[in-house]
Formats: structure tokens, sequence, C-alpha cells
């Protein structure tokens, strides 16, 4: 089973689009997908067709009362498992800040997850507590990065976060970055593309992805675009990264050292 977070603190970067339409792409290739909503906001809850309002149990459950992750999982309609989130998670911080181990309670709740190829944490965007349980629950993060100065500011940020992060999580590391709303018309996207190319050398991914009228429309219906428009430029992107994230699966498979 491999945890992967899909994290970025700053805000509007398609952080949650990747996080669902990853989840739906991978699963769509018969793999058994878990999709954990750790944003208040509940986005990608919503985004796969579940009615946040209407979930019995949410995160807020899972980390604030102990409740089974299990008892908490719901199936979507897109074809995957999911652990929602809804307003209950406002002002969770504050609550978690007072719990023994507050840092690792995600961890400790996924200890007894069984079954699944991927699991894919969704983030909120800023870097609270609710991420860092995400960081140490995780063994690598996928950085969705628009291709805009103010983005590379905040990238700095956050792999500093993870380097911090590494005493509670030996195995924490970005697996990789994917170029998000790109717009190749853009002299400026492709200075940015440029650059991050040069920093992150390996850890990007080739697939790049646009902006596309569908991804945006995909979220109104609750719908990953996969299920929404399965031959848009951008339900297209997003198999070609479900792809590449199998494929480091493979080679992460490879590199184990064997047993004699």
């Amino acid at each position: 089973m491999e945890i992967i977070a899909i994290a970025n603190q700053k805000g509007g970067v398609g952080k949650t689009t990747t996080a669902v339409n990853l989840a739906a792409c991978l699963a769509a290739k018969k793999n058994n997908v878990l999709l954990i909503d750790l944003d208040p906001q509940g986005n990608a809850t919503t985004g796969t067709g579940i009615e946040k309002r209407e979930l019995q149990l949410t995160t807020a459950d899972i980390l604030l009362d102990g409740v089974a992750i299990a008892d908490a999982i719901v199936t979507s309609p897109a074809g995957f498992d999911v652990v929602g989130a809804n307003r209950d998670m406002s002002g969770i911080d504050i609550s978690l800040m007072g719990l023994v181990d507050s840092h690792s309670l995600l961890k400790q709740a996924m200890q007894s997850l069984t079954g699944y190829d991927y699991v894919i944490i969704d983030c909120a965007p800023s870097l609270n507590l609710l991420t860092v349980n995400a960081m140490v629950a995780t063994q690598g993060v996928i950085i969705p990065m628009q291709c805009e100065y103010y983005a590379l500011e905040g990238l700095a940020d956050l792999s500093h976060t993870i380097d911090r992060l590494k005493e509670l999580n030996p195995h924490l590391h970005i697996r990789g970055v994917v170029r998000t709303l790109f717009d190749a018309r853009n002299t400026l996207a492709n200075d940015v593309s440029a650059e991050l190319e040069a920093y992150f050398g390996d850890l990007m991914y080739q697939t790049i992805i646009p902006r596309n009228v569908r991804l945006a429309e995909a979220p109104a219906h609750g719908m990953p675009v996969l299920t929404f428009e399965r031959y848009s430029k951008g339900s297209r992107a997003y198999q070609k990264l479900a792809s590449e994230v199998m494929k480091q699966s493979q080679q992460l498979t490879l590199d184990l050292p064997k047993v004699e």
C-alpha cells in the first residue's frame, strides 16, 4: 500500500483537482484506491460525488474521537473509496493541539488499513497541524505547482517543511512535482517551468496538466474529469500522470533490497 500526500500550502494550484483525478485514474487502472480528504473545505469529498453534509463520520471523528478509519469509509460514485470531510473539520487545529501525539494521529489510525494499492491524502492549503499529520503518515509527497513566481516562493517553504519533518518521518520525501494549470502560450509559465526542471530534475513529472475547461467544470457536477469528459485534454493528462505514478511504484519495488 502506497500512501501519497498531495500538498501545497498555496491555494489555487490544482491540489484538490489533482488528488481527486489522480485517485480516479488510478482506480480506473484496476487499483484499489482510498482518498482521504484532510481539507476542512471538503472539496475533494464533493468532487467525488459525495454529499459532504450527509456524512455520518468524517476525518474529524477519526482524529478527535478515535473512530476506526474503516467505519468512516464510503464508496464514491466515481468508483473508489473516500474518507470525507465537511464543516466538522473547521477549527480542528485548535482541538488537536491539546491531544497527545497530535502530529501522528492519522498515521496511528491508518495502521489498520488493508486492501488498498494507493491511499491519496488531499491536504489543506496551509502548513497546519492537519498537513503535518499527512506528512507524518505519508511515504511521498506530490506537489502540484502552478508555473508562476509566487508559487516558487511557496515551494521553497514547503520543501523546508518536508526536510524538518523528516525527524518525525524518516521516509518522507518529495515523490514528484507536477505542473498544473499550464498555458503553453504564456512566456512566464514556460520560464518558470524551465526553472523547475533545472532545480528538481528527475523529480519533475513529464506529464503537464493544462488549463482545461472540462477540468474546471467537472467538480460542479460532482465528478472526476475521467467520468465527466473522458477524452478531454485534462482527462488524458491525468491518465498519463497516473501511469507515471504507477511506473514509479514499479521502480520502487525493484529498488527494494532482496531478502536472501
